[in-house]
């Protein structure tokens, strides 16, 4: 038996390395068989995309070839309809000469800022003028104020080739010199109202109840500081400085002293300089000549190309920060000789110097160690605050803001309020960073009416609707967390220029400056694509919705991708209206891809061809509708979606 199951093993041992001999010459044969299959595919494959490859490059060629075939007659006819933005240039102009001769017609006093002889004369009239009375220094002042609007107005809104460089060094001087006069009209009223008028008794307050009133008269503005706030065009320095600088002295009146100081009281603050915070009244110019000497030198050197590297960190660049919310002038002055009644006799003795500034620390004490001046200031209701704001004060010496001197900031987000402690008086601002609003998070335009469009950018912090309506345009809203907010500068109907000068004004920039790039991470396009693309998105924005695209940062900084859309009604866009568009300048293209494709891809939309137009291309799809609309759309409108377009930057900035 054993050795019949020996053999019978064997057997099977054979059996089994001939079956797998020939399993493994099947598997062998099998992959051979998949590989010539594999590589016959490959070839085929191949030879398929080539063909493709070539039909596509033939494709394209006689596309190329047909675009250029037309686009002598495309630009052609582009150039007539560009010739709208020539013709909105001649109507600004013929507006301005219109202006003009009515004023001379109106004989109403009021110089023309443009004329140098008569803002000159102007000035030196009011400038010898010795009525010091705050109403009519006041009321002068508004014109002041009108006047330097109107030059900074026709600074921005001109075109460079229509204003000489010597007529821009005219107007930016007359402005400096216009605020200096109003600077020195406000204090000389201020002086005139604090000597001619009575003061009340004043005890000098312990520190406890000093530092209380402090915060009181800074927290708790008076009517004219309410009603600054509310109406810009109104200064009210002067009236604010009547009681607020002489309580920031809190001295006592001594009716035997002709010369209106007691100079036991300054004596007494001496002695208590170790222990009193002395309070100080806050003002908010509306221009302040600080600031606007900083801002033009800045803008002079861009102009010329020099950009200025800043080494001192205490030292506030203002191509990244720019103050929002006015300028505080910060300040202590000496009582100037109070009125004294004999009889009926007023008597007070008459100075040349002025009003004259307290010296803190006195010169007395320099080598003494004095008290820090604490500050409270109640953030502005007119401006929004989107990050605790950097408190800077102004360098006189250096000409620049700077951070240093100012130390134990607090801010009360509830309140709306800062307190911050200073070693001396000083003019300060509180600085918004210009970018954190940037870049945007989407944007849209699309057509209203006749004439009408509405442009929204949803910016990092507020979303901006503005309303486009003929040559002019409105902020409809500004939405924060959900809430409108700024509704003292929405609904009215207003310039570009003095849009962007309101928003900026408010605290929501939207508008790139010259070197935003470099605090904006962005991918820059190039000027050629960006500006054409604006020009020519503004020609068709009465009959065509835009709209932001995610493939725009994907399509490389030569060319543009953008979501574009017939639209003829009222109401918002729907997704699957929009189509995407490639443009760098030369040439449009329709995209076969859509946003919520896997990758981006230049492939031409089917049954679709090159133009050397936006305009050319857009119509190959747009009704005849759209196409009327656009030849009839008004020349005004269509220059200010253009200028607001160019001023948002939105295909750079999004």
């Amino acid at each position: 038996m054993g050795p019949k199951k020996k053999k019978k093993s064997g057997g099977k041992n054979k059996v089994s390395k001939a079956e797998q001999l020939r399993l493994q010459k099947e598997e062998e044969e099998r992959r051979l068989k998949e590989e010539e299959e594999a590589q016959i595919q490959a070839q085929q494959e191949e030879a398929a995309r080539l063909e493709k490859e070539r039909i596509e490059q033939e494709l394209m060629k006689k596309l190329e070839a047909k675009d250029q075939e037309r686009r002598e007659s495309e630009l052609a006819e582009l150039y007539s309809l560009e010739q709208k933005f020539l013709s909105a240039q001649q109507w600004k102009r013929d507006y301005r000469a219109y202006a003009k001769w009515e004023h001379y017609l109106s004989c109403d006093g009021n110089p023309d800022p443009t004329v140098l002889q008569e803002i000159n004369t102007f000035m030196s009239l009011w400038r010898d003028d010795q009525n010091e009375d705050i109403q009519l220094v006041m009321k002068k002042g508004e014109q002041v104020l009108n006047l330097i609007e109107k030059l900074q107005f026709l600074l921005l809104d001109t075109s460079p080739n229509e204003i000489t460089e010597k007529e821009t060094v005219q107007y930016q001087e007359s402005i400096l010199e216009l605020q200096n006069l109003l600077h020195q009209k406000y204090d000389g009223a201020t002086d005139h109202l604090l000597k001619c008028q009575n003061v009340p008794k004043l005890e000098v307050l312990d520190s406890q109840e000093l530092t209380q009133h402090s915060k009181d008269n800074v927290e708790e503005p008076e009517e004219e500081e309410k009603k600054a706030r509310e109406e810009p065009s109104m200064p009210a320095e002067g009236e604010m400085c009547s009681d607020g600088r002489k309580s920031a002295i809190s001295f006592k009146e001594n009716s035997d002293s002709p010369a209106g100081i007691n100079e036991t009281t300054e004596e007494d603050i001496r002695k208590k300089s170790e222990t009193l915070d002395i309070p100080s009244r806050v003002q908010d110019p509306l221009l302040q000549e600080e600031t606007n000497e900083k801002e033009e030198t800045n803008e002079k050197e861009e102009a010329n190309g020099k950009e200025e590297t800043i080494t001192d960190e205490n030292i506030v660049d203002l191509q990244q920060f720019v103050p929002v919310g006015g300028v505080y002038h910060i300040d202590v002055l000496r009582l100037p000789p109070q009125v004294k009644q004999i009889n009926d006799w007023s008597m007070v003795e008459l100075l040349d110097v002025g009003l004259e500034a307290y010296p803190y620390p006195p010169e007395e004490a320099e080598d003494a160690a004095q008290p820090l001046i604490k500050i409270t200031l109640r953030l502005s209701d007119s401006v929004m605050y989107f990050e605790d704001p950097v408190i800077a004060r102004w360098d006189p010496a250096g000409q620049q803001w700077r951070t240093d001197g100012i130390s134990n900031i607090t801010y009360e987000t509830q309140e709306g309020s800062v307190t911050f402690a200073m070693s001396a008086f000083y003019t300060v601002a509180l600085l918004q960073d210009a970018h954190l609003n940037m870049p945007y998070q989407a944007w849209e335009l699309r057509p209203t009416g006749v004439d009408e469009a509405i442009l929204v950018v949803a910016a990092v912090f507020a979303t901006i609707q503005i309303h486009i309506k003929g040559n002019q345009c409105m902020l409809s809203s500004v939405v924060v967390e959900k809430k409108n907010v700024l509704s003292h500068i929405t609904g009215k109907w207003i310039s570009p220029v003095d849009l962007r000068a309101v928003l900026k004004k408010a605290g929501v920039n939207i508008f790139p400056g010259e070197y935003s790039h470099k605090y904006v991470s962005v991918s820059q396009k190039a000027p050629l694509a960006e500006v054409r693309a604006y020009q020519q998105m503004a020609l068709v924005a009465s009959a065509f919705a835009f709209a932001w695209s995610k493939w725009n940062l994907e399509a490389g900084q030569e060319q543009v991708v953008f979501k574009v859309s017939e639209h003829l009604k009222a109401d918002s866009v729907s997704d699957k209206d929009w189509s995407l568009y490639l443009f760098n300048g030369q040439k449009a293209q329709k995209l076969k891809i859509t946003e919520t494709s896997e990758a981006f891809s230049e492939e031409l939309e089917e049954d679709s061809e090159f133009h050397s137009t936006l305009l050319h291309m857009l119509k190959d799809f747009a009704s005849q509708e759209a196409i009327d609309k656009v030849e009839t759309a008004n020349f005004l409108f269509i220059d200010v979606v253009y200028q607001l377009l160019l001023a948002t930057r939105v295909l750079t900035y999004s």
